[in-house]
């Protein structure tokens, strides 16, 4: 028997550059086919799910691409970026029978309804997967910075970030082999060790309000389904 999740409502913030796979730019078809199905594991045992997306696989505004446009033009871009990038996972999903539904906070009704947080808690009381697009629709906001936000307005009592490694490190990695993994780190330690977690305005926004965020690796089979049912996974932020 399954043993029943400790969350009932939960929102995971996806990476860009975590759909691309191997290749160096755009979608991986065979990972985004991997994330709607561990998406259908989570919504199979009974917990709302809420999706963010990032846009850095196709465009983001502080990229080297962007470095002489307006910095508001190339925002805008990245989050049109993040609508490219749900409705592919919409598509993924609804492929395997899992109702879905996108909303923007910029305002395009021919292909994504408009987030409006009332309709949002509804679709995920109805068992619906929500995948909220377009970032907050301004410009020097990061999609971990919208994660945020959403996970408050929705009422999510973790946010999941899932990335490409399996924890927060008190350094980068991938540039530094010692690097040391911390299982558990406050808000506090985040911001005065600058940790490579998520943006500063995300993490005072998750700290202000007492919102765990549990950072993992997306690649690895069953993850949100183990975050989802308890068990130690990655690192977890925290008071």
């Amino acid at each position: 028997m399954t043993p029943a999740p400790v969350f009932k409502r939960v929102l995971l913030k996806v990476s860009g550059e975590a759909l691309m796979g191997g290749e160096s730019f755009g979608i991986s078809p065979q990972v985004l086919e991997y994330v709607a199905d561990e998406l259908l594991k989570a919504r199979d045992l009974g917990v709302e799910i809420g999706v963010v997306l990032g846009g850095g696989n196709i465009f983001r505004g502080v990229s080297e691409s962007a470095q002489h446009m307006d910095r508001v033009q190339a925002d805008y871009m990245g989050m049109l970026a993040t609508v490219v990038n749900s409705i592919a996972l919409q598509d993924a999903l609804e492929r395997k029978g899992v109702p879905t539904r996108v909303m923007t906070a910029i305002s395009m009704p021919q292909v994504a309804e408009p987030y409006i947080r009332r309709r949002a808690i509804r679709h995920l009381e109805k068992g619906r997967i929500v995948i909220l697009g377009a970032g907050t629709g301004n410009p020097y906001f990061s999609t971990d910075t919208a994660a945020a936000l959403r996970a408050e307005e929705i009422g999510a009592e973790v946010l999941m970030k899932a990335t490409k490694v399996d924890g927060i490190y008190d350094s980068d990695p991938v540039k530094n082999p010692g690097a040391k993994k911390l299982p558990q780190v406050t808000y506090d330690q985040v911001l005065a060790q600058h940790l490579k977690v998520m943006d500063a305005t995300a993490i005072s926004l998750a700290g202000d309000n007492q919102l765990p965020v549990i950072v993992f690796d997306l690649l690895e089979p069953d993850n949100i389904k183990r975050v989802l049912l308890g068990e130690t996974v990655g690192s977890r932020v925290e008071v």
